[in-house]
């Protein structure tokens, strides 16, 4: 399956409040990730992830002390 020029990732809210969930739109970049698969990046550069053709996500640091959190949800957009 070919992969999507991009995606939305939701994330959760904060934990033990009502936030709603940050949902953040990723575009394909020309990198590829440890696994091989592309990376996307959302407009800032700050979330990174490498996702596969069958939606499998591996955040991505993209600075010192990052620790990324896993979204809840992905899904391809047209």
């Amino acid at each position: 399956m070919k992969p999507a020029e991009r995606y939305a990732l939701t994330f959760p809210g904060t934990p033990g409040t009502q936030a709603p969930q940050d949902v953040v739109v990723v575009t394909r970049t020309d990198a590829s990730g440890p696994g091989g698969h592309p990376v996307y990046e959302d407009e800032s550069g700050i979330v990174r992830a490498e996702i596969s053709g069958t939606g499998e996500v591996r955040m991505l640091a993209s600075g010192g002390h990052q620790s990324p959190h896993v979204p809840v949800h992905v899904h391809p957009l047209t």
